[in-house]
C-alpha cells in the first residue's frame, strides 16, 4: 500500500492533465485548423469541466511534414496557430483561471528546415555538421546499419550534396539531433528556458527515451515475435530496438533536463517513453532527480478490456515504484485509438473514467474523452498521417485526431459551416456533442465533471494510498483508498452481467457515485451489488 509524502503535494501531483491538440480544438480564423486563439476561448469549458492543467501538442513553425513534430524554430509560434503575443495571453489567461500549461518539446528531431540542420547539410565542414547524425554509406554504398523508421523503409537518407546519409527514425524531414554533442545539448537546454520565462509550467517531452543512440550504430537484432503480415517497407517493427531507445547514457542527459527544470520553481517534466518497467523506473532518477512523471502508457498499449489485466498492470507499477516516485496513468492520446474504440463501448467509457480518475497518481485525459468521441473512419484521399500515407490507411493516426465536437451545428462548432475541417467530423457529432451532455445529468460529460469534482473535494482520491481488493470477483477491479480517517471503495465491474462484492467493512457503507449516475446512499447489508458495466465509489 503506498501514499504521498506527508509534506505538501507538488501541483503535478494534485493535478488532472487535459490534453489539448490544437489543430482540432477551436478554430477561429476560419480556416478550418484550430489554433491557440482558440485554446483561450475554451479555457473557461476545461475550468467548468474540472481539470487542473492543460498540456497543448507542438504549436511551432513548422512545414508540417508530421504536424508539427517537425519543428522549424523552438522558441516561436507558427501563423498557423498565432504568434508568441498570443501565446503570452493563452498563459496569461490559463494562470488568471488557475490553470497549469504544459506545453511539448520534441528534443529527438527538427525540421529539415531548421536553421540548424539547412547548415549542417550545407558541407561537411560546417561547424554544425556534428549537431544532426552523419554517416557515409556502407561499404556496398547503402545505408550505414539496418536501422528503420516508425513510419516506414529504412531510418537514413541519402544527401546527394554531401555523400552521406543522415539519420530519422520517422518521416525524412525529421533529422535526428546528436546529444552526444554538448553544443547541441546547451542550445536545446536554452529552449526549456525560452518558455519557462514566459510562464509555461511543464513539458511533455517527446520520445525522451530516443535521444541518445548507441555510439557505434550497430545494426538492431531481427525481433523473433514479429507479426508475419507486416508491410514490406516497416523494417522497424521487424527489429528488437537494442541500439536506438534506452541507452544507458541517456540518464545522464535526463540529469541535466531535470536541473534546468530546477532553475525555475516547481516546473514539472513528463517524458514520452516505453520498456520495460524495470527499464521504465529509472526515469524518475536513483533518488528523484529524473523526470517528475514518465509517461506511463501500461494501461493503454496492447490492453484489452480485462479487470484482471488493469489489476496486474496497477499492482506491477506500484510494486516497482521507489517511495519517492509518483505514479501517473493515461487511456488516450493523439497517436492511439480512442478509449471508446479500443475498450469497446460507451459503457466501458464510462467505467473506464471511473477508474482514471480514482487511481492513484496522476491522470492525463485527452481531449473529446470526456463526451465518448470513438475513432472516426478516414477515406483514403483524407488521410494525412505520414504513418498512414506509408504503411497504409489502417496505421493512420487521423482517426483519434478529429475536431472537437462542441455542439450540434454543422462542423459541430469547431469551425464555420462554410469551411471543410482539417479532418472529418464523426457523423455522430450532431448528437454527440458538449452542448448537448451539458444539458443531460446521465451524459458521459456530466459523469467526467462529477468524477473531477469529487476528486477535487476529497485528500483520498488525491494523496491517499491503493490496496487492491482481493475478493473482488475475476471480472471486476476493485480497489481501496485511504487517508487518514476517510476510506474509500472503488469497486469496478468490466463485465455485461450483475457481479457483488461482500465484505464486512461495507455494512456502514454508503454509495457517493456510480457511473450510472442515479443511485447514492447507504448500502444495504454488507454486500455492494454491481450492475453489468457499473463502477462505484463508496464511502466507509
Amino acid at each position: 500500500m503506498s501514499s504521498v509524502s506527508k509534506s505538501t503535494p507538488h501541483w503535478w501531483q494534485r493535478a488532472v492533465v487535459y490534453q489539448v491538440y490544437p489543430r482540432s480544438f477551436q478554430d477561429t480564423t476560419g480556416n478550418g485548423v484550430g489554433d491557440l486563439e482558440g485554446v483561450i476561448r475554451r479555457l473557461d469549458y476545461l475550468v467548468a469541466l474540472g481539470v487542473d492543467a492543460i498540456w497543448i501538442s507542438p504549436f511551432y513553425p513548422s512545414p508540417m511534414a508530421d504536424f508539427g513534430y517537425d519543428v522549424a524554430d523552438y522558441c516561436d509560434v507558427d501563423p498557423l496557430f498565432g504568434d508568441l503575443a498570443t501565446f503570452d495571453r493563452l498563459i496569461d489567461t490559463a494562470h488568471h483561471l488557475h490553470l497549469k500549461v504544459i506545453i511539448d518539446w520534441v528534443p529527438n528531431h527538427t525540421s529539415d528546415q531548421h536553421p540548424w540542420f539547412i547548415e549542417s547539410r550545407a558541407g561537411r565542414d560546417n561547424p554544425r555538421r556534428d549537431w544532426y547524425i552523419w554517416r557515409p554509406p556502407a561499404a556496398d554504398g547503402g545505408t550505414p546499419n539496418n536501422w528503420g523508421s516508425f513510419f516506414g523503409g529504412p531510418a537514413w537518407t541519402y544527401d546527394p550534396r554531401t555523400r552521406e546519409y543522415y539519420l530519422h527514425q520517422f518521416v525524412k524531414e525529421q533529422p535526428e539531433l546528436n546529444w552526444r554533442n554538448p553544443e547541441v545539448r546547451a542550445a536545446m537546454m536554452d529552449t526549456l528556458r525560452f518558455w519557462m520565462r514566459r510562464g509555461v509550467d511543464g513539458f511533455r517531452m517527446d520520445v525522451i527515451h530516443l535521444i541518445i543512440k548507441d555510439a557505434a550504430l550497430r545494426d538492431n537484432p531481427p525481433d523473433p515475435n514479429a507479426p508475419a503480415d507486416l508491410p514490406a517497407n516497416d523494417l522497424h517493427q521487424r527489429q528488437l530496438h537494442t541500439y536506438t531507445e534506452d541507452q544507458d547514457e541517456v540518464q545522464e542527459v535526463i540529469r541535466e533536463i531535470r536541473s534546468v527544470l530546477d532553475e525555475f520553481p516547481d516546473r514539472c517534466g513528463i517524458g514520452e517513453l516505453w520498456g520495460p518497467l524495470d527499464r521504465w523506473v529509472r526515469y524518475y532518477g536513483e533518488h528523484g532527480e529524473g523526470l517528475h512523471l514518465p509517461f506511463n502508457f501500461r494501461l493503454m498499449d496492447g490492453m484489452v478490456w480485462d479487470a484482471r489485466q488493469m489489476r496486474a498492470s496497477v499492482d506491477a507499477l506500484e510494486a516497482a515504484l521507489p517511495p519517492f516516485a509518483w505514479p501517473n496513468y493515461v487511456l488516450g492520446n493523439h497517436d492511439r485509438m480512442r478509449l471508446v474504440t479500443r475498450f469497446g463501448g460507451h459503457a466501458q467509457a464510462r467505467v473506464a473514467a471511473m477508474m482514471l480518475l480514482t487511481l492513484r497518481g496522476t491522470p492525463t485525459l485527452y481531449y473529446g474523452d470526456e463526451i465518448g468521441m470513438a475513432d472516426v473512419p478516414i477515406p483514403p484521399d483524407r488521410v494525412q498521417d505520414p504513418q498512414g500515407l506509408n504503411l497504409g490507411v489502417e496505421r493512420t493516426r487521423d482517426g483519434c485526431r478529429t475536431p472537437m465536437q462542441w455542439d450540434g451545428s454543422p462542423n459541430s462548432g469547431f469551425c464555420p459551416p462554410s469551411v471543410e475541417p482539417w479532418l472529418p467530423l464523426a457523423t455522430d457529432h450532431r448528437e454527440r456533442n458538449v452542448a448537448t451532455q451539458a444539458e443531460d445529468p446521465t451524459s458521459l460529460l456530466t459523469l467526467y465533471r462529477r468524477l473531477l469534482a469529487l476528486r477535487r473535494a476529497t485528500p483520498a482520491l488525491v494523496g491517499g494510498g491503493y490496496r487492491p481488493v482481493d475478493e473482488a470477483p475475476n471480472d471486476c477491479f476493485a480497489y481501496w483508498r485511504n487517508h487518514n480517517e476517510q476510506r474509500l471503495l472503488v469497486a469496478l465491474n468490466f463485465s455485461d452481467a450483475p457481479r457483488e462484492i461482500a465484505s464486512p467493512g461495507l455494512a456502514a457503507a454508503r454509495v457517493i457515485l456510480s457511473t450510472y449516475l442515479d443511485r447514492e446512499g447507504p448500502l444495504s447489508g454488507a454486500v455492494l451489488a454491481l450492475r453489468p458495466n457499473e463502477g462505484v465509489i463508496v464511502a466507509v
